[in-house]
């Protein structure tokens, strides 16, 4: 299958071949279950100090007082020590030591990125997520495009091949957390735009990272999360000439192993 190769202005320059990998099938199951591996290894172990509560002198008084016997502060009548108390323990507190990471297949896991690629051509799977585009997908520029070091050529890139608008789709789209954690430094959710996929970065990952909701990576690092944010594949991505020759030669490659 060929498609259309357009230039920084926006025109098509010429076709190119796409590789095998976008004719892969459609697996929502295995890119879903890939993606929350990766999210559950990314999380960081969190507990209180394994003593955390209990630095008291609190003792029982015993049987024969008349009152139940839970540990007492030596110098009264107070109650410490126990999670029924003010300032005691807590019943079952968050373990630090816990394992909380996901195995995946090796195969399962390529087989995840492979059917996520795939979703990127599908105009059906792409509008679904909310993107807004006026072009024929996938969408594949110009290597020029990869030494791009200006953010506002990118931007003038991206109003060419008519992508702007899911730009400004993700930068209207942010609002304020709901939940305690609007109180511990992520205040803001954001929504995810346009993912751009390079054969090598000549400064377009620098130039491109401070635009709302647009992300940057090399095929070598290209992983199911960024192309199914929140496990919905189909994200809205262009790729460049140099990024689908390198990877129909990763996924020959895999394939022979």
């Amino acid at each position: 299958m060929k498609i259309n190769v357009i230039d920084l202005s926006g025109n098509a320059s010429g076709e190119v071949e796409l590789p095998p990998v976008f004719e892969e099938e459609y697996r929502p199951d295995i890119i879903k279950r890939t993606v929350l591996a990766a999210q559950a290894n990314r999380l960081q172990p969190y507990g209180p100090h394994f003593y955390a509560g209990m630095n008291t002198s609190a003792q029982s008084w015993g049987p024969g007082h008349g009152v139940s016997r839970v540990p007492r502060l030596k110098n009264g009548r107070k109650a410490a020590g126990i999670p029924m108390a003010v300032g005691g323990r807590r019943s079952h507190a968050p373990q630090p030591n816990k394992d909380n990471t996901e195995k995946v297949n090796k195969k399962e896991r390529r087989k995840a990125i492979r059917s996520a690629i795939a979703a990127t051509a599908s105009a059906g799977l792409v509008e679904a997520r909310g993107h807004k585009f006026t072009r024929e997908l996938p969408v594949v520029a110009k290597n020029e495009l990869e030494s791009l070091e200006k953010t506002s050529d990118v931007i003038k890139f991206l109003m060419a091949a008519g992508l702007w608008d899911d730009v400004m789709r993700a930068k209207n789209g942010r609002h304020i957390r709901a939940g305690k954690g609007k109180l511990r430094g992520r205040k803001f959710r954001g929504r995810k735009s346009v993912l751009i996929v390079a054969g090598n970065d000549g400064g377009l990952g620098k130039a491109a990272r401070n635009l709302p909701g647009v992300d940057f990576v090399t095929v070598e690092r290209l992983n199911a999360e960024l192309l199914a944010p929140g496990t919905k594949a189909g994200r809205l991505t262009v790729w460049t000439e140099s990024s689908l020759e390198k990877l129909a030669i990763k996924n020959s490659a895999e394939a022979k192993q």
